[in-house]
């Protein structure tokens, strides 16, 4: 299940820019413009991180923050233009596990936002089952077992890059990752934003798994984001 991020900012511009891309990242959004509205989603909905501004009406960010960890403990990133140290310190007090500063990094802000999941959803849950030991979306069988890859039951040679971009793209079809994302899961190193290493993975994937690499079907590009893997349901003749 997507996971869903409460956005709290009393700017509609800012709302519009984090839904944009949170909606990329496969995210559900809900939206609040001050802080009983975002109370009420709160108390209505599940929300697995939120993320609000401190200078809000009727509630601050402060106070929503407080009120907040009486009976939630989900992660929240603080967003404001209050970058002053004792603003982050107090924030951080409250209870707050994150803090950005406007302007900010749209990308940064998601990265933060995958780190708090990662953190909390990930890191601190035990397993509840063992994990499937195979992915299959249309014609492709990833053995995660094997780590190889078989179409219409065929063996394909994988580098262990291409395995583990097949892992990442094949876990989560539909969702758009950045080059970094790809980046820095594949090869585990800081990404450098003139490294071209991914498109040409991409490429050389593309080459084994698709019919006709120039007109892909499983892995598409999502021009200025990245790439996404096709859904099963897409797949469909």
């Amino acid at each position: 299940m997507p996971k869903t991020i409460l956005v709290v900012d009393d700017d509609p511009d800012i709302i519009d820019m984090l839904k944009l891309y949170l909606d990329a990242e496969g995210y559900q959004t809900l939206e609040a413009f001050d802080g009983k509205a975002a109370l009420a989603h709160l108390r209505s909905k599940h929300v697995d991180l939120a993320l609000f501004d401190i200078m809000m009406p009727f509630i601050d960010g402060f106070q929503l923050l407080r009120m907040m960890r009486q009976d939630y403990k989900i992660p929240v990133i603080l967003i404001s233009a209050k970058n002053q140290e004792l603003d982050k310190i107090t924030g951080l007090k409250l209870g707050a596990d994150d803090y950005v500063s406007k302007p900010f990094s749209p990308l940064e802000v998601m990265a933060r936002i995958q780190a708090q999941l990662r953190r909390s959803y990930e890191f601190n849950e035990s397993s509840e089952a063992a994990p499937a030991s195979e992915t299959c979306i249309g014609d492709l069988q990833l053995d995660h077992r094997e780590c190889t890859l078989y179409i219409k039951g065929t063996p394909i040679s994988l580098s262990a890059i291409e395995y583990k971009l097949l892992k990442l793209f094949m876990g989560e079809p539909g969702r758009v990752f950045t080059r970094k994302q790809i980046f820095e899961y594949a090869w585990d190193e800081h990404y450098l934003a003139d490294d071209n290493a991914v498109m040409v993975q991409i490429s050389r994937l593309r080459d084994k798994i698709e019919a006709c690499p120039r007109k892909p079907v499983y892995i598409k590009t999502i021009r200025g984001l990245g790439y996404r893997f096709a859904k099963k349901e897409e797949l469909q003749p």
